[in-house]
């Protein structure tokens, strides 16, 4: 097992230093189309909206299993992807989350090799593209379209979620509201409102609401933009607004609150507009799943504890239309989606001998 953590802490890092931000992850995708055909897998192939997917073939007994892992990271293209390593830890933006998810993949088919007898059904091995940010889940949405419900089940592997098992996904909404005004001189037009004043009192307004612990709701404004100059009466300003929450109905009631703000803030000179840039659906698989009690199985049989969680993932979109689907991790680590990103090496050999052995069983 050690030889084989080595090999997919190296290829991890090889991905990791191909930038890849959403939406431009084609080299990334051209640096694993070309590792997947020396693996003597069939269908390999990019697809249109740039997932990278290859098949590895069962005896046809049993319908395939899909394991992806996203490609894309949150670090725009100029970021400094340096890597630090120590004896316990390696440090890289984008390291965990999820090179090490892509170069799993990898580890499963090296696995793979020394299986005696072809699997009860068809392993297809995907690295997708836009599970972060405004890429809306894309590349999962276009395989779970290819693949529909005439699978065994959908795995999608997290480098930092070892220990945990995602079976359920957290609904989220995600919009840009934009402020218009006429704008002006910061003196000569005092007065007249400025796109970013209105902005920022709709923003104490959204935050003061209250949203409830049980289920669990979230709500983020996570990027501001806006304004000319610093004497200048911003004519134009926006922000975009993260909503989530467990409970499909509590999501529900805080977009009707949200969006009742927003209307309530447009008066004479300055305008609002709301513009839905993501949705992630919610649903969830019964903690007394088969898939789930396996996944328990695995990570116990390594002397990890299991678990049980939600979370915003690729695993949303299958799951949400009632189709089997859970995530598992390859290691611990912390950071994410910060430069200060890192991964626990010594965990990586339990992650792959659980993800080795769910693969292995996943049919019994």
């Amino acid at each position: 097992m050690s030889e084989l953590v080595d090999r997919v802490i190296e290829l991890a890092i090889q991905i990791q230093q191909i930038p890849a931000p959403t939406f431009q992850e084609e080299k990334r995708a051209e640096f694993i189309y070309k590792l997947l055909l020396n693996e003597n897998l069939q269908d390999v192939c990019i697809d249109k909206i740039g997932n990278v997917l290859a098949r590895s073939p069962g005896n046809g007994k049993e319908n395939p299993l899909i394991i992806s892992a996203h490609m894309d990271t949150v670090f725009p293209l100029e970021t400094n992807l340096r890597v630090s390593r120590g004896p316990e830890l390696i440090h890289g933006p984008g390291l965990g989350d999820n090179s090490l998810g892509v170069a799993a993949l990898f580890g499963l088919i090296w696995s793979l090799q020394e299986w005696v007898n072809p699997a009860r059904g068809d392993l297809w091995f995907v690295a997708n593209v836009g599970e972060e940010g405004l890429g809306d889940l894309r590349g999962m949405k276009a395989v779970v379209d290819r693949f529909g419900g005439e699978v065994h089940a959908y795995l999608v592997l997290e480098g930092l979620a070892l220990g945990h098992i995602y079976h359920r996904a957290v609904g989220v909404k995600r919009y840009r509201v934009t402020a218009r005004t006429t704008g002006g001189h910061s003196w000569s037009d005092y007065g007249q409102p400025s796109a970013v004043h209105e902005l920022a009192k709709l923003v104490v307004g959204l935050t003061s609401l209250p949203l409830p612990t049980n289920p669990r709701t979230t709500m983020n404004i996570g990027k501001i933009s806006g304004g000319t100059s610093v004497n200048v009466i911003a004519s134009e300003a926006s922000f975009d607004l993260d909503l989530r929450s467990e409970g499909q109905e509590s999501l529900a009631e805080l977009v009707a609150s949200v969006e009742k703000l927003i209307h309530q803030a447009n008066r004479p000179g300055a305008s609002m507009e709301t513009q839905l840039i993501g949705q992630r659906s919610a649903g969830e698989m019964p903690a007394t799943h088969p898939l789930v009690r396996l996944a328990k199985d695995c990570l116990r049989e390594q002397g990890l504890d299991a678990g049980l969680i939600s979370g915003s993932t690729d695993a949303n979109v299958p799951l949400s239309k009632g189709y089997p689907a859970i995530v598992l991790g390859v290691t611990t680590g912390g950071g994410a989606h910060t430069i200060h990103e890192y991964i626990n090496t010594e965990p990586i050999a339990q992650g792959m001998e659980q993800l080795a052995r769910f693969v292995s069983r996943v049919w019994e």
